[in-house]
């Protein structure tokens, strides 16, 4: 009987590490420094990379920078609890930093004068699969949404000025 036991207990781990590894989808709902949503991102394996489809609404318009951080926190109202931006490859800021990107830089988010925006990117230095680029390391990941538009150059963050939404990222 003990071994019967033992048998189905390494069939679950088994299947539930399958399950993990052949995840094509997540999300995260992201919430402002008062803790109401704001947005909502969802999250595709391609084999291109993950594809990020977000929607915001309440945010002042503009442009504002949006990044994955290496922490799936996200405590109010800083969100300093994310991290820093996912850089798995120890890169410099910014898409056009010759020695950059980070894993979690991405195009900015236009907000139209109704609050509301979305964005769909394909980030092809992020993956849902085991490695050092996966979203669903040790400690997890995040979206932030900051203030400001990011100038894609500045390091450490692109200028994009204070966190204003945050996500944990999940399956």
């Amino acid at each position: 009987m003990k071994r019967l036991i033992t048998g189905l207990v390494v069939l679950s781990l088994s299947a539930a590490a399958l399950a993990a590894q052949t995840a094509t989808m997540a999300t995260a709902d992201l919430a402002d420094s008062q803790g109401k949503k704001v947005g909502a991102a969802e999250l595709t394996q391609t084999p291109d990379g993950v594809k990020i489809t977000l929607t915001v609404s309440g945010l002042t318009p503009g442009q504002h920078a949006f990044h994955i951080h290496n922490v799936g926190k996200c405590d109010r109202p800083d969100f300093k609890s994310a991290g820093a931006h996912f850089n798995p490859y120890g890169k410099k800021h910014g898409l056009k930093n010759p020695d950059g990107p980070h894993a979690g830089d991405m195009e900015n988010i236009e907000v139209g004068s109704d609050g509301t925006g979305k964005a769909e990117i394909v980030n092809k230095q992020v993956a849902f699969a085991d490695g050092p680029n996966s979203l669903f390391h040790e400690g997890g990941t995040a979206i932030v949404i900051h203030a400001s538009p990011d100038d894609n150059m500045t390091d450490p963050a692109g200028n994009a000025g204070a966190r204003i939404a945050c996500g944990v990222i999940t399956k």
